[in-house]
């Protein structure tokens, strides 16, 4: 199946020390600070995806994938603020050009936003008159900018499709017409800020309006054919496996610390050490899995290979829980000190994996 790398392969280890020795004052904060921020923008990382046309790095899907796992193995905060964003930005390849132009000619643009349709678009002669409140926007603090899922009013009543559903569509707006709603009160992922937003009877051209689908891409790009589903499990699955391999890394040194200690005999030290390397070995094994996926969808974007990516994302991440569960026992009340690298890795991997869309192992047919 190839080989697995470490994260770190991938990333400057310059990032890692200055990113890493800013993280629990960006917790303290609720959101990533300046020199993490640098990094993120000197290194375009909230456009990973935003089309080259509109100075975006457009990178393949395996990339993205090897990236934000490392991104996300130096901070889950960061990882997940990047991911989310960068995810966003991709919508620059469905957004009209003309509108595009403007979004992504802002300085340290940065797209937040929520998936939920939560949220209604009212028809008028002038575009749409947008109104409600949307959840988890990861990176708010950051953003320049919004997308929100809306359902289509006319008259004040939903607009259904040809089957009798409502339609439901996307927007991007300005940062300056959302209220932020601090909402994001949990035990981790604290610095991603991911807060509520609310519009109130926002006018917006109709132009600010798009559909995620192949078909209706506005930029000629291999990246714009991918589907949306499979690109979003497998950049959230790679989310957890960063900081899973994080917490494994720091159970390593844990471990070593522990030898020492008057009650653990070389029996169990061993125990603990043969435990670290079997779910390490699992976890490895469940990574090298979606990166092969991964790989082979983006050569041929077939159902059976799409389906694939999602069955292994989904394996991935339960796995993460698995080997995460099975290490932490042995790390001693250092894992439940909440000022230690150890529990906000751990806090952030629990946070981060009450994702929905990584819940369940199996894959509907739809």
């Amino acid at each position: 199946m190839g080989e697995i790398l470490h994260p770190s392969k991938y990333i400057d280890p310059r990032y890692v020390d200055v990113i890493r020795s800013n993280a629990a004052e960006a917790e303290q904060g609720g959101m990533l600070n300046a020199p993490s921020l640098e990094i993120v923008c000197k290194e375009k990382w909230f456009r990973l995806l935003v089309p080259e046309v509109y100075n975006g790095r457009e990178i393949t899907l395996p990339e993205l994938v090897r990236l934000q796992e490392a991104i996300s193995w130096i901070d889950g905060s960061t990882g997940w603020v990047v991911t989310l964003c960068s995810g966003a930005g991709w919508f620059g390849g469905f957004i009209d050009p003309e509108a595009a132009k403007v979004i992504f000619n802002a300085e340290n643009v940065c797209l937040a936003g929520s998936g939920a349709a939560s949220g209604t678009a009212e028809k008028t002669g002038e575009g749409y008159l947008l109104k409600g409140t949307w959840n988890y926007a990861s990176g708010a603090h950051h953003a320049t900018h919004f997308t929100a899922n809306c359902f289509i009013t006319q008259n004040g009543e939903k607009i259904l499709d040809e089957t009798g559903e409502p339609i439901i569509l996307p927007f991007v707006v300005d940062k300056k017409d959302v209220t932020l709603l601090p909402t994001w009160k949990y035990m981790g992922m604290v610095a991603t800020g991911s807060h509520s937003f609310e519009m109130k009877d926002v006018q917006i051209s109709a132009n600010r309006c798009f559909k995620i689908d192949a078909g209706h891409a506005k930029v000629a790009g291999k990246l714009y054919q991918y589907p949306f589903m499979q690109l979003a499990e497998a950049t959230l699955a790679v989310n957890l496996s960063g900081m899973a391999v994080h917490f494994v890394d720091l159970c390593r040194d844990v471990f070593d610390e522990r030898k020492a200690h008057p009650r653990i005999t070389p029996s169990q030290h061993q125990l603990m050490n043969q435990t670290l390397l079997d779910n390490t070995e699992e976890l490895n094994l469940a990574r090298m899995a979606l990166f092969a996926a991964v790989d082979v969808s983006w050569e041929e974007t077939i159902d059976t290979n799409l389906k694939e990516v999602s069955r292994t994302s989904r394996i991935l991440a339960a796995k993460v829980r698995e080997v995460v569960a099975a290490l932490y026992p042995y790390c001693g009340l250092k894992a439940a000190e909440t000022g230690t690298e150890l529990n906000r890795v751990w806090r952030d991997l629990h946070t981060a994996g009450q994702h929905s869309l990584l819940t369940f192992l199996d894959v509907a047919d739809d």
